[in-house]
């Protein structure tokens, strides 16, 4: 069933559990999604990127997304994710998102805060939540790209103010997560033997002087006693796509070796979508979701 997202993140399941985020663009990767949380009993939100919306069309992929969501067992959410257009967030909200991300990160802290009040303003007026970004989450994503480092890591104190000026409803944190795949430059290969690390002291930090749900964005890439461990300080949402394409896209290309004879694109597809839906089944374990409906 499609929920407001504030059936499923409120300041009873703080600490205890948190939802993840996963992203999609298509119709496999929403069906793994949605199978996901059949299979766990667990609520979800379920959101798009800017990426995604210009590759598969706003009103199609909305329009896929909230049918599946109608027809589940589960409850799910949409969300937009990180994005500094107004007027796009303006199209979404009236499409039936109810949260809305917008990402003025990048710019200087006084026009951070001067766009955020200005969505908020729009925003809850319509009854829709807003996610504000303070510091910058490393990686690439869509039209972001931040290459370093410790400087750029959420300031407690400063995020404090932030929440109280704004009003925004969540709060995504930069503690040591990343978005997409590392690649090594030299060698244009992908650095598999990285692993993340969550700044658990700063989220402490952070957890104490701001009350609202915190969101940690590019989790995939973040070991899973980091995941549990983070939820004890008020991180109720995990943002997950990167480890959904690996597992789609590893599947995809083993099927497509091992039975070259295949033309349906459907016989190729759905071994891709299977294996992204066990591991969205994995991270709905490991961050408590299951069972929670």
């Amino acid at each position: 069933m499609l929920v407001h997202i504030g059936k499923l993140i409120n300041r009873h399941m703080l600490g205890k559990y948190a939802v993840p985020a996963f992203n999609t663009q298509d119709l496999e990767t929403t069906l793994g999604i949605v199978r996901a949380a059949q299979a766990q009993k667990a609520p979800i939100i379920i959101q798009t990127s800017v990426g995604a919306l210009e590759y598969a069309g706003i009103e199609e992929l909305v329009g896929l997304i909230k049918t599946e969501a109608r027809q589940a067992r589960v409850p799910i959410a949409l969300h937009q994710d990180h994005c500094h257009d107004f007027n796009l967030l303006k199209k979404l909200i009236d499409l039936g998102y109810s949260s809305v991300m917008i990402d003025a990160s990048h710019l200087p802290y006084k026009e951070n805060l001067k766009l955020t009040k200005q969505v908020v303003a729009y925003a809850h007026k319509r009854g829709v939540w807003v996610q504000a970004e303070l510091g910058r989450i490393l990686g690439n994503e869509d039209w972001q790209n931040v290459k370093s480092g410790e400087d750029l890591m959420t300031d407690p104190d400063q995020a404090a103010d932030f929440v109280a000026q704004t009003r925004i409803d969540t709060l995504a944190v930069a503690v040591g997560s990343m978005h997409g795949i590392p690649i090594d430059p030299r060698i244009k290969k992908v650095l598999t033997t990285l692993r993340e690390h969550i700044d658990l002291k700063r989220l402490a930090a952070i957890r104490q002087k701001v009350k609202i749900p915190l969101v940690v964005h590019g989790a995939s890439g973040v070991p899973d006693a980091q995941l549990r461990a983070a939820i004890k300080f008020n991180v109720a949402v995990f943002n997950i796509d990167t480890d959904l394409r690996v597992a789609f896209n590893k599947a995809l290309r083993a099927n497509l070796k091992k039975n070259p004879q295949i033309y349906d694109p459907r016989k190729l597809l759905a071994p891709a979508t299977d294996a992204l839906q066990k591991v969205a089944e994995h991270k709905l374990k490991v961050l408590k979701t299951s069972n929670q409906i």
